[in-house]
């Protein structure tokens, strides 16, 4: 939790088509059930063509600005790696930080122009995050639906904020539909199962 007025800032990240929106989305309603003041702000830039997407969710008893600004995050939660380094310098000093194992090849990289950054996770460490690696995308292909990322994600992070099983999963209920939901719900459980602590 952020020291100031006991805020929590989570900044969720990736590429367009991977459900971020909607898992700030859940987020935000799961915060707004448990009583808190919400903000929330995102950024689509080019998320029809797979570009880069954020979305912060800011909670806590007064929250007055949906911005968090760098350096103020608490949690991570990346739906890419390499959107996980884009994005890190919005990370406190000893906040959390969720990568989802998966490489989406930007067009740069497919162009020659950049090399995709190896050993990600350990950049993450050395500055300090509290990294913890989640095999997102084959959870949810293993369940059926690639589409469920965003809830393992939700799945992984929940044991970082204090809500119960139940106000997620009423969430999730909510913005997901109905013949989706057992997908969703198995989703989510197999997220809070696979969080992995990665120290070392």
């Amino acid at each position: 939790m952020s020291r100031e007025n006991s805020i929590t800032n989570v900044v969720f990240c990736g590429v367009g088509g991977q459900g971020i929106i909607v898992a700030s989305d859940i987020l935000s309603d799961v915060a707004l059930s448990a009583g808190f003041d919400v903000k929330k702000s995102e950024v689509h830039g080019m998320a029809q063509r797979g570009g880069s997407v954020i979305s912060q969710v800011r909670f806590g008893e007064k929250v007055y600005s949906p911005l968090i600004s760098k350096g103020g995050a608490d949690i991570i939660v990346a739906f890419e790696k390499l959107e996980a380094l884009r994005y890190l310098d919005y990370l406190r000093p000893g906040g959390s930080i969720f990568i989802n194992d998966q490489e989406i090849i930007p067009l740069t990289v497919f162009s020659g122009e950049i090399e995709y950054p190896k050993n990600i996770a350990e950049r993450c460490r050395t500055s300090g995050a509290d990294v913890f690696p989640v095999q997102g995308i084959q959870i949810a292909e293993v369940l059926g639906n690639s589409r469920a990322l965003n809830v393992v994600m939700l799945g992984a992070l929940s044991g970082c904020l204090d809500f119960s099983d139940k106000q997620w999963l009423e969430a999730i209920r909510k913005r997901i539909p109905a013949k989706y939901h057992e997908l969703n719900e198995n989703a989510f459980l197999a997220g809070k199962k696979a969080k992995e602590p990665r120290h070392d």
